[in-house]
């Protein structure tokens, strides 16, 4: 009883959404969520696990194996409902994380799984999906799987247009950098705080820092410098310069490094610049840069607390509302851990113990 009122109780602002955009389907993809929430199980068991649940006797769904493949494709193929869904999500998000990962697919039969670059330099099959996370709520907000081979810059802008978001700040991953993106954002009526690579030609690591602040304990200096219409903010983690420097001494010391290479890298210890059409304070850039933590967070929960680090689904349509299926379960995992939070419980409870218990 314990586990599944719990998410029933944390899903209501997400019921009535769902009743609206899915109204044939709503109690299908509830129920999936609720069970792949408590337990990540594979679609043909999810009907008998849901039997346990007491909330069963609250939703009449239908969740027989055939009928879940059906589920998953009328989900995946009505993007239109999906996105209606989302925006109502995105109300009221100010400040939103965008970053982009992928899984691994076993399946010979989807245009989704290509083979492309990814974090573990395995050139396999994937599927990449980009994930939306909203500050302002600490809940992450939209989830869109695409191609395995389409590259970070051309995913955002593909789904940039879609986000009902405008005049809000998006924060992004330095692996979007590139002189494209800022106009695009611009354009399209969005804030945005981008760190650059540290190679990135319009950064002068000669540059003074004459502004300090305090961050967990460690000394930043900052400055910043227009540049068209954006800001450059420089940051320089004075504790992070030190530790960077040693191991390049160490390096040096094994032959793997010279003495050229550490005048050029020196410069760079412990610096991060970032560029944003916003014209704040040092200390308020950096803290927002920071909070793409949140993010990483996500993607962990996704595909690790969840187990949807890989999918043998065999029809595009049925990933498409597999991964809507995986989303809401993400979204549920978020309210519970939002919770342990505001208690100050989360270094000693987590998400699946309260679960389980």
């Amino acid at each position: 009883y314990g586990n599944s009122e719990l998410l029933y109780l944390l899903a209501q602002d997400i019921i009535e959404p769902l009743k609206k955009s899915f109204y044939d389907r709503w109690k299908e993809i509830i129920a999936c969520s609720i069970v792949k929430t408590i337990q990540p199980l594979p679609l043909r068991l999810i009907q008998s696990r849901w039997e346990k649940l007491a909330i069963s006797q609250k939703i009449d769904a239908a969740l027989s194996p055939n009928t879940i493949s059906d589920v998953m494709r009328d989900i995946g193929k009505d993007y239109a409902s999906q996105k209606e869904f989302f925006d109502e999500l995105m109300v009221d998000s100010k400040t939103l994380i965008f970053d982009l990962s992928s899984i691994f697919s076993y399946s010979e039969n989807l245009k989704y799984a290509e083979k492309g670059h990814n974090a573990d330099h395995l050139y396999l099959k994937q599927i990449n999906f980009m994930l939306f996370f909203s500050m302002d709520k600490q809940l992450p907000v939209l989830l869109k799987p695409m191609p395995g081979s389409v590259r970070d810059v051309k995913a955002l802008r593909a789904v940039i247009d879609e986000v009902n978001a405008k005049d809000s700040t998006l924060v992004i991953d330095r692996g979007f950098a590139s002189h494209v993106i800022p106009d695009l954002l611009t354009e399209l009526d969005f804030n945005f705080i981008l760190p650059l690579r540290r190679n990135f030609i319009d950064i002068d690591y000669d540059w003074r820092l004459d502004y300090t602040f305090s961050y967990r304990k460690r000394g930043i200096k900052w400055g910043r410098k227009r540049i068209g219409a954006n800001f450059l903010y420089m940051f320089e983690d004075v504790k992070l310069r030190a530790e960077e420097e040693t191991t390049f001494i160490h390096l040096m010391n094994e032959k793997k490094r010279n003495i050229e290479e550490y005048k050029d890298a020196s410069k760079k210890f412990g610096k991060i610049a970032i560029l944003s059409n916003r014209d704040e304070a040092g200390e308020t850039i950096y803290l927002m840069w920071k909070d793409r933590e949140h993010i990483e967070v996500a993607f962990d929960a996704l595909k690790n607390e969840l187990e949807n680090d890989k999918t043998y689904l065999g029809n595009d349509e049925a990933v498409r509302g597999y991964f809507f299926i995986s989303f809401l379960s993400l979204y549920l995992y978020y309210k519970i851990l939002n919770l342990l939070r505001k208690a100050k419980l989360v270094d000693k409870v987590s998400v699946n113990e309260v679960l389980l218990e």
